[in-house]
């Protein structure tokens, strides 16, 4: 799932280029697997059906939506999804702008939107007493979820949840048995308050993709040093420690407006059915990353995005994404 640029959103005057990085993550993950775009409005849709049918995408791997939405954040407005008894069930969670930053009203009634056109099959479980975003939330598939204090536990989220409370949430409603808490780690130009799929990633329930700062003059070096020796400390479930791949850091990336430093991070990568979508920057680190990934995921296609607009909105690749189970979706026409 992505949620199309609008005219009125934050990527007004980037609009062209977001909308060709759009067009391109599109036409990859439709080699391999079907994708729901939110669209603002018709003529957007017709529009980019248009483009896609022009580019070889296949109309049964595409399902366009008029869904208008504040922003391009599919990650974090879109549906957790889990399985109970072999059918998926799709979460709606309140989203508030990651703690009330940015408008966020209609990303918050997204789902629902779609959900009221009958384009989710299994319907929409409505959690809206509890805010939480994708981004803040990794797991293995096995009970065992990963996440960051500074996000899931700040007051600007639920003040009125403790960790106690937030761990009983996540045992009832996505199945965990077991909450990793990472006291450090962070990104400059994050907006999130230090979403977990920037700084580590499962790959499977016994590997763990991180971000490594090896440059001991960069404001990160030491935070990141302490998520690392944090990361050896974790056990999987079986007692084992994590087999742990390091991900290399990339140079500063500054916005060409300001000069304010722009959140990199090779850990946004976005895992497909075949494939796994990794975030780029025209960095010398890049192939030292897609290197990491190939080791990480063997049996997939790495496939380098360049995400250099993305980053200019505080994001990346896993960032504008949402992937739903398969049987969630009815059929839609582009």
């Amino acid at each position: 799932m992505l949620s199309w640029p609008g005219r009125d959103s934050d990527w007004a005057s980037l609009l062209d280029a977001i909308e060709t990085t759009f067009i391109t993550l599109i036409e990859v993950i439709t080699r391999y697997q079907h994708v729901l775009v939110t669209l603002p409005d018709d003529s957007t849709r017709r529009r980019l059906a248009m483009t896609l049918t022009n580019l070889g995408v296949p109309d049964n791997r595409l399902s366009l939506v008029i869904a208008p939405s504040d922003d391009t954040w599919a990650r974090d407005h879109g549906p957790l999804s889990v399985i109970e008894h072999d059918t998926p069930l799709l979460l709606d969670y309140r989203f508030t702008g990651w703690g009330g930053k940015f408008p966020a009203a209609r990303d918050n009634a997204l789902n629902k939107a779609l959900a009221d056109q009958g384009i989710f099959k299994p319907g929409l479980h409505n959690l809206q007493q509890v805010v939480l975003e994708g981004g803040a939330v990794e797991t293995d598939g096995c009970g065992t979820l990963l996440t960051t204090r500074s996000c899931l536990l700040n007051p600007n989220r639920n003040p009125h949840l403790d960790q106690a409370d937030v761990g009983k949430f996540l045992e009832e409603q996505l199945g965990i048995h077991r909450v990793l808490w990472l006291e450090n780690g962070y990104l400059e130009g994050d907006d999130t308050d230090s979403h977990i799929d920037t700084l580590a990633r499962f790959c499977d329930e016994h590997t763990i993709a991180y971000v490594r700062c090896d440059d001991k003059s960069d404001s990160h070096f030491e935070a990141l040093k302490a998520m690392e020796c944090e990361l050896k400390s974790f056990q999987r479930a079986d007692g084992e420690p994590y087999r742990l791949i390091a991900l290399p850091w990339p140079r500063a990336c500054l916005d060409p407006e300001d000069g304010h430093r722009l959140p990199a991070t090779y850990a946004n990568f976005l895992i497909i059915n075949g494939a796994v979508l990794m975030p780029s920057y025209a960095d010398p680190a890049d192939h030292a990353a897609l290197k990491a990934l190939s080791e990480a995921f063997p049996t997939r296609d790495i496939i380098p995005i360049d995400c250099r607009q993305v980053i200019r909105q505080h994001g990346s690749l896993h960032c504008l994404t949402m992937q739903l189970p398969a049987g969630s979706l009815n059929a839609i026409n582009p």
